[in-house]
């Protein structure tokens, strides 16, 4: 009996979760008429089948799952697209832009105008969508490619980071979260993103609707580092709210929006 009614209590918390994006164990002890040590033993051991991320006080939805990079583009085509239009707007002429390995900088890249700017990145892929840009001139992070990030992240690529400076870096992200920042699933990649950061003038992100209040494994920055965090203008006001008043400057895919 106390096993049906934990499971019945953890399909309610995960129902709540996802209609809520976040979950407190003080609400949802006073809510259940139990302990919050029996709330945090239920959210450990949902954590622990991979259902939530524990954060302190509570939990949160895992980020989106990272499948391979070339599935990855063909989901939320059209979210991805508008973002992408938002971050080759960031992209002026005589610049250098460092594109990370993400579908939504596959499609920054697609929208990008021909013109002169240096562009280099990690993965084959957002150099192929640039193939037809004669004025844009590419270059590629070496190293072996990680099939499922879909680009280079391994010590070779970090090692080649010093060769450059970046007027600008847009950052792949897996989750993004008030509390955690911009993170990502795998640790090479954490490292490889906080060192194509370090390289940088400005950092921008550009994250769909599914990944915000959302958090991946491995820290990759905090949401007050990054210059820009682009966003579908159809993203409700009160988690654009949420993120301002944690100190990220919103860039809808439209206009900006001041912190």
């Amino acid at each position: 009996m106390n096993d049906i009614l934990m499971r019945e209590r953890q399909t309610a918390i995960m129902q709540r979760l996802s209609q809520a994006g976040r979950v407190i164990a003080a609400d949802l002890a006073a809510d259940f008429a139990v302990s919050e040590d029996t709330i945090r033993r239920d959210l450990r051991e949902l954590a622990a089948r991979g259902l939530c991320e524990r954060v302190y006080g509570g939990a949160l939805p895992v980020a989106p799952s990272s499948g391979r990079l070339g599935r990855r583009e063909h989901e939320n085509s059209d979210a991805k697209a508008l973002l992408g239009r938002a971050i080759a707007a960031e992209i002026k002429p005589g610049m250098s832009v460092f594109l990370d390995a993400s579908s939504t900088n596959i499609a920054a890249a697609r929208a990008m105008a021909d013109t002169d700017v240096t562009l280099i990145t990690n993965a084959p892929a957002i150099a192929a969508a640039l193939d037809a840009h004669a004025a844009v001139s590419v270059i590629m992070i070496g190293g072996v490619i990680h099939r499922t990030i879909g680009g280079a992240v391994d010590a070779k690529a970090v090692s080649e980071l010093s060769q450059f400076h970046f007027d600008l870096c847009v950052l792949g992200a897996c989750g993004v979260d008030i509390e955690a920042g911009v993170t990502c699933f795998h640790y090479d990649d954490a490292l490889f993103k906080r060192a194509a950061a370090a390289r940088a003038d400005r950092m921008i992100a550009a994250i769909t609707a599914d990944k915000i209040a959302t958090r991946a494994p491995h820290a990759v920055t905090a949401l007050t580092a990054l210059d820009g965090l682009i966003v579908d203008p159809a993203l409700d006001g009160e988690t654009c709210a949420a993120l301002r008043s944690a100190g990220a400057r919103l860039i809808s895919a439209g206009r900006e929006t001041a912190p």
